[in-house]
């Protein structure tokens, strides 16, 4: 059953408004919505974006307000669609809050079919927009040795990325299930590597999964875009489960509250509109004992809040 992550904290933290806009970045299957929804009027509204066919479905489904805009897209797109949105409503693209979780869902990983699982049999899928884009199967199939090791390494911060590239590219049949994959990467990494905590294919999938769908490069537009599209005192959440994508969350934020100095040594002078427009609100947060003993995929999850303030 999917538990929606650090509940409490991401719906405290965003300080819902009755009458506000806000954006679920990452539907998934509306946890998080929900909790949002509950603590609107008749006036507030909820844009939620989601890639998955299956999470469009599941909110269509179960989320049939008229406060409650759909948006079938990835958050790569939120620009444009806030734009396309909120304009008319407010007479400007700016919202009260936004929430994006990233990295897969629970809905996903549980599902054999969708292919993100090397726990389960599968198609050797991987996409979370399973109606585009290419399979791992199908990268896999047309890929190189030395720009999969790359992938691997890189995403997925293997130190036997090379040796796994290796053996993906030189077996004698293609690839096509979970599986497969999974047990031929358990067979390349030496066994006294192993960690009895974490599977050995752990790393290589998230690397596929993050290169499958481009995950990087999407959180990079969305990071590029989204401070454009806060309100004053509008709070944007976010939640990630890997260092990748941390780190870009963390270097963004970081540049958002800072003034750099222009001269090192020098006492810093800022005008006005050199100040920073946004200020921390939560610097970073991990689950607590507690949730963690309810819901385990909680381990990984941290959570950074970012306020505009002027």
């Amino acid at each position: 059953m999917h538990k929606s992550v650090l509940l409490k904290d991401v719906i405290d933290a965003l300080a819902i408004k009755p009458d506000g806009i806000y954006v679920d970045a990452t539907f998934g299957r509306g946890g998080h919505s929900k909790e949002i929804l509950a603590r609107l009027g008749d006036s507030g509204r909820l844009i939620v974006f989601d890639q998955d066919p299956e999470a469009i479905e599941y909110a269509r489904a179960h989320f049939n307000d008229p406060r409650v805009i759909i948006v079938a897209q990835n958050f790569e797109y939120l620009k444009e669609n806030i734009e396309r949105i909120v304009t008319p409503l407010t007479g400007k693209a700016e919202v009260d809050g936004m929430l994006f979780d990233l990295g897969v869902s629970s809905p996903q990983l549980d599902e054999a079919a969708r292919g993100f699982s090397f726990l389960k049999a599968g198609p050797l899928d991987m996409r979370m927009d399973t109606d585009s884009g290419k399979s791992c199967a199908e990268v896999l199939a047309d890929i190189d040795e030395r720009d999969l090791g790359v992938i691997i390494k890189n995403y997925g911060e293997e130190k036997f990325a090379r040796q796994i590239a290796r053996a993906i590219v030189e077996v004698s049949t293609p690839l096509t299930t979970t599986l497969e994959l999974a047990n031929l990467i358990e067979n390349t990494i030496p066994r006294r590597f192993h960690d009895k905590y974490k599977h050995p294919a752990t790393r290589t999938f998230q690397a596929l999964r993050i290169y499958v769908n481009r995950e990087l490069e999407v959180l990079e537009t969305a990071l590029n875009d989204f401070a454009d599209l806060l309100c004053i005192s509008g709070r944007a959440v976010f939640m990630s489960f890997h260092s990748l994508e941390d780190r870009l969350v963390k270097q963004k934020i970081q540049s958002l509250v800072t003034v750099e100095a222009t001269a090192r040594h020098l006492p810093i002078q800022t005008k006005d509109e050199d100040l920073p427009r946004f200020k921390l609100y939560i610097k970073m947060q991990k689950a607590e004992a507690e949730e963690l003993e309810n819901n385990p995929r909680a381990r990984s999850a941290t959570l950074r809040v970012v306020e505009r303030i002027r």
